[in-house]
């Protein structure tokens, strides 16, 4: 299971993204699980954070889907009409 920090903001998605990337490619098994529960001060970038990390397990022949995924994130992601995309674990 892959998990989120607590902040991830602009500032931080570039660097988040890259972890997250390599850590889809080391993972073992075929599902990759993200942990969202810890994020607590985040803006859209974590939604795009999300979506890359999906598109990179698409690419790995891996599944995808996020837990504990904080109320408001879902209702952003609703909003944005990409709450389909973020599958539930």
């Amino acid at each position: 299971m892959l998990i989120l920090p607590a902040i991830l903001t602009q500032t931080q998605a570039n660097d988040c993204l890259a972890k997250l990337t390599q850590d889809v490619q080391r993972e073992a098994e075929k599902q990759v699980v993200i942990d969202a529960a810890p994020l607590n001060n985040f803006d859209s970038s974590a939604l795009a954070v999300l979506l890359a990390v999906r598109r990179e397990c698409a690419r790995a022949g891996k599944l995808f889907a996020v837990k504990g995924l904080p109320d408001r994130l879902r209702d952003l992601a609703a909003l944005y009409g990409i709450e389909g995309l973020l599958t539930a674990a």
